[in-house]
């Protein structure tokens, strides 16, 4: 069962840097160039100089993006414009956003968890992972010594008992507030107070956790603790734990977007040729022309909400076709060698569909260029009217209940199965595994 336990963490000193929304960051993994080089033109304390720093002509080994990082962050800690919390906390995190028209509360806490291996308790994964980006967190980790983004982790907790202790226990406090780039505005309260903290750890301690985002930071943090366990640290070290955030799987402001795919360096080829790959698998609807057709597809989509449905765009002759998976097809994605391997929960995903069944198999395109991903439609519209890429494909996302019946099975989802809106801010509170 995991265990979770309150940090001693590392704030900003607003009495230094002003508004908080001016240091903080979206994780490091959707910060492309230009936004981190807005991120740090915006504040000279911005997260994003110690989360994801700038390389640098002449980097070597003694002097690189993770020495400068670990070097800012010690002079901001002596400067005093971060500090240390003086007694351990829990942070309680509320971010308010909107999405197609409504406007929605995602309540949360933050607060360390015991770092276990997958399949050696109750904590689960949702997604494969890229062992580059490991190899990266995991130094950043090792010179900095400190946890800088959280663990997104969803538990079950239908009636919401434990985000209720917290809520009434920030009842009339004013809460810290930051607003990101995307308009989204984050709110954070710190509980110190023992009994609080001892109710919601009784609580949480029976239920599973299951990674939502930040697979990698989890899987750094076990392989950091792996390398200091040779060392012999003891049973109290911080490294013990990770910096994450808790949030109920049925909290109301739980939003999980679509991760639409463009493909590069497929062959270009008409809808109708499409149909002869794909035909005995699949049945066919034409959808349309043109890119722009794109937004209606996708509110057809999502009001038939079926996984085996997607909508694949072909360049060659400017058309949209609507796919559907027929028994055969879903046959021959069972077939060894293909993914015979996985569960039938699997094999029903849109995005294993798409691509271990049609890609992979039937456009026998296993090696092309990775695909750019995106979220919204019109981001998709976009890129297909670059006219770089000869497919692009509309496709479902998979759902909470998804991911909790398959980490129960011990099974990963294929990458960018899920898009949680909107991402956690780096900056609200860092953590020391010194």
């Amino acid at each position: 069962m995991p265990n979770i336990q309150p940090i001693f963490g590392i704030r900003y000193h607003l009495g230094k840097v002003g508004s908080l929304s001016e240091v903080v960051a979206p994780p490091y993994d959707v910060i492309g160039q230009e936004l981190q080089q807005e991120l740090y033109e915006k504040h000279p304390n911005n997260a994003v100089r110690l989360i994801l720093n700038q390389e640098e002509p002449g980097d070597d080994e003694q002097n690189n993006k993770y020495t400068r990082a670990k070097s800012l962050l010690k002079r901001w800690q002596s400067e005093g414009i971060l500090f240390t919390e003086s007694q351990p906390a829990i942070y309680v995190y509320h971010q308010i956003f909107e999405y197609a028209g409504s406007t929605y509360t995602r309540k949360g806490f933050m607060a360390g968890l015991e770092v276990q291996r997958f399949g050696q308790g109750c904590v689960f994964p949702h997604e494969q992972t890229h062992s580059a980006a490991k190899i990266d967190r995991l130094m950043l980790t090792t010179v900095t010594k400190t946890q800088l983004s959280q663990i997104f982790g969803l538990y079950p907790d239908q009636t919401s008992e434990v985000q209720n202790i917290l809520e009434n226990a920030i009842l009339g406090e004013t809460p810290l507030e930051a607003t990101d780039h995307l308009g989204v505005i984050h709110r954070v309260w710190i509980i110190t107070d023992l009994s609080v903290i001892a109710q919601v750890q009784e609580k949480i301690g029976k239920k599973p956790l299951f990674i939502a985002d930040g697979h990698h930071r989890y899987e750094t943090a076990c392989n950091y603790l792996d390398h200091l366990r040779q060392q012999g640290i003891s049973k109290d070290h911080p490294a013990h734990y990770v910096l994450t955030m808790f949030i109920s799987m049925d909290d109301a402001g739980l939003v999980v977007l679509p991760t639409h795919r463009l493909f590069p360096g497929i062959p270009e080829m008409t809808a109708e040729e499409l149909k002869t790959k794909l035909e005995g698998f699949f049945t066919f609807q034409d959808a349309g022309t043109g890119a722009d057709a794109a937004e209606e597809i996708w509110e057809d989509l999502e009001t038939r909400n079926q996984q085996g449905i997607i909508g694949l765009y072909t360049k060659k002759d400017d058309r949209w076709t609507l796919c559907t998976v027929t028994p055969a097809g879903k046959e021959k994605l069972a077939e060894k060698g293909i993914a015979e391997e996985h569960t039938e929960e699997w094999r029903e995903l849109g995005v294993s569909i798409l691509h271990r069944l049609i890609i992979d198999t039937l456009l026998e395109q296993s090696t092309a260029p990775k695909p750019t991903y995106v979220h919204l439609v019109s981001e998709l519209t976009d890129g297909i009217k670059t006219g770089n890429y000869p497919l692009a494909a509309l496709v479902m996302p998979a759902t909470v209940q998804d991911i909790t019946t398959l980490c129960l099975q011990n099974e990963r989802m294929p990458q960018k199965s899920t898009y949680f809106y909107p991402k956690l801010l780096s900056g609200l509170v860092f953590r020391s595994v010194e």
